[in-house]
């Protein structure tokens, strides 16, 4: 897929989102911030309840430059779908029609709502900022919370080990849908990121990007230690860079030796609990997931 490289360098100089109210060290805030750098003002954005529409939508503040809207929780998709319609009624032109959700409102109450979407392929960008948890409404386990995270409905002590379940596995079940483009991305790669969002701009139909953005506050690190983490976590195999298009997989990172992954989970909070055993069944998970990916053209 031909598409030129975002950097730096070549970014916009304005900014779209700003003045918002997230926690220090927000991964969602920023992937929010570089989409929409990428797309620019002409941008119609819709937010479900959650994280980014919690912090960017308090009277009388706004924190979006370019037109954006509050969706029903499970609505993200279908309101897409509306602002799409709403603009081709309204002759627009230039624009881009983005819906920008959790991990939560994506893979779990707003999943109905993407399906649908992708099945009407409207010419969207959807972008799911994946801070593994239900963090607005104080860290309850999501479908994308990965297993032995410790979550307020999923606690960890001398009954429980945190979450017993492995992470939903949402690209592959929206590439399933012989969607036109779709990505893994993750904060800590933030040029890989801007430039996916770049390719779906350029895309006819849905699109759609899974970006992985850490949240100090749930995962128990330091504001100043997102970005790291969130190249760690890519680095140790435990998540994945990949793209969609063409009814093929493309995989567009591939580490040839991983990183400690159990220095990966030390150093946070929601994995304190876990032991040794715990983290072997975390790794063999990854073994499995590469010897499954690998196929992946590189």
């Amino acid at each position: 897929m031909i598409a030129e490289r975002v950097t730096a360098q070549n970014i916009s100089d304005n900014e779209f989102f700003y003045g918002h109210k997230a926690c220090g060290g927000c991964g969602g805030s920023l992937a929010v911030r570089m989409a929409l750098k990428v797309l620019g003002e002409r941008t119609l954005l819709t937010l479900p309840a959650g994280c980014m529409s919690a912090v960017s939508f308090n009277y009388p503040q706004m924190s979006y430059a370019n037109n954006a809207i509050i969706s029903a929780f499970a609505g993200t998709g279908a309101v897409m779908s509306g602002l799409k319609a709403g603009a081709e009624a309204m002759g627009l032109k230039d624009y881009h029609v983005l819906g920008i959700a959790g991990d939560g409102g994506t893979a779990d109450i707003g999943l109905q709502a993407l399906s649908g979407l992708i099945d009407r392929n409207d010419d969207a960008i959807y972008i799911c900022y994946d801070n593994e948890a239900y963090m607005n409404t104080g860290i309850q386990k999501s479908g994308l919370t990965p297993y032995g995270s410790t979550t307020t409905t999923t606690p960890a002590g001398s009954k429980g080990k945190g979450n017993i379940k492995q992470k939903k596995n949402l690209f592959e079940i929206v590439a399933a849908h012989g969607i036109p483009y779709a990505a893994t991305a993750s904060v800590g790669y933030i040029e890989d990121f801007a430039t996916k969002v770049k390719r779906a701009s350029q895309i006819k139909g849905t699109s759609f990007i899974h970006v992985l953005a850490p949240c100090p506050t749930g995962w128990g690190i330091d504001t100043s230690e997102t970005i790291e983490v969130a190249k760690e976590v890519v680095d140790t195999g435990l998540w994945y860079l990949a793209e969609f298009y063409d009814g093929e997989y493309h995989l567009n990172r591939h580490p040839k030796v991983f990183s400690d992954v159990t220095h990966y989970i030390r150093r946070q909070g929601r994995f304190q609990h876990l032991k040794d055993e715990d983290i072997d069944i975390i790794i063999r998970s990854r073994d499995k997931t590469w010897k499954r990916i690998e196929g992946f053209k590189e």
